[in-house]
């Protein structure tokens, strides 16, 4: 299983991949959010694509990650069966940071119609155990049984690509990134936006 961001994910060390998750939540305006047991961070594009970071206390991260157009969308199948055998293979300790939670932006509820019980949504589900990086045992299953491309589908290639694991992340990358996605009108606009950035990779550093 070879994927470039996820090879560089798996070789960062967990500060820093706490350090990006913080000043990406921070520029995509999303409040952390603390949670029994551990610490919320996120970011969205604005268009329905996700990317959750669940820090655990006790070193450990469940991430989810989400592409609306992709064929992992189960939000849109509403099928709550399908969308927990996602997270087999998850401690259950980490489950339990999206079972049964408050819904937001990034991850709505699915509701298992007989129990009346909830889980978040998610396209792509992975977990750090303390050493190493793994995707859940169930959705690996499932791209294998449907010869889908987890990477792709599950939209971690297109919600870690702002992260820029395994290459520079500085605000001069960070800006370089938006203008080539075309936010800015000119120079101007661009080099304010500069100074903002530069801001919070202060805060976070």
């Amino acid at each position: 299983m070879s994927n470039a961001i996820w090879d560089a994910l798996a070789t960062t060390p967990l500060p820093e991949v706490r350090r990006r998750a913080a000043i990406v939540d921070d520029l995509a305006e999303v409040d952390p959010v603390t949670v029994p047991g551990a610490r919320r961070l996120a970011w969205n594009d604005g268009g329905g694509q996700s990317a959750v970071w669940y820090f655990a206390e006790d070193g450990r991260v469940l991430l989810l990650t989400f592409d609306h157009e992709s064929e992992l969308n189960l939000y849109a199948e509403e099928d709550f069966a399908l969308q927990e055998s996602f997270y087999e293979g998850v401690p259950e300790s980490l489950v339990a940071l999206v079972r049964d939670r408050p819904e937001n932006y990034e991850s709505l509820n699915l509701t298992d119609s007989a129990t009346g019980r909830t889980i978040h949504y998610a396209g792509g589900v992975f977990w750090y155990d303390g050493t190493r990086w793994h995707v859940s045992d169930g959705l690996a299953e499932y791209c294998r049984r449907e010869d889908a491309d987890l990477f792709g589908e599950s939209g971690f290639d297109y919600c870690l690509d702002v992260y820029r694991f395994g290459e520079d992340f500085t605000p001069e990358t960070v800006v370089a990134l938006q203008d080539e996605n075309g936010r800015y009108e000119d120079e101007k606009e661009k080099e304010a936006d500069l100074h903002g950035v530069r801001d919070v990779f202060t805060r976070h550093s």
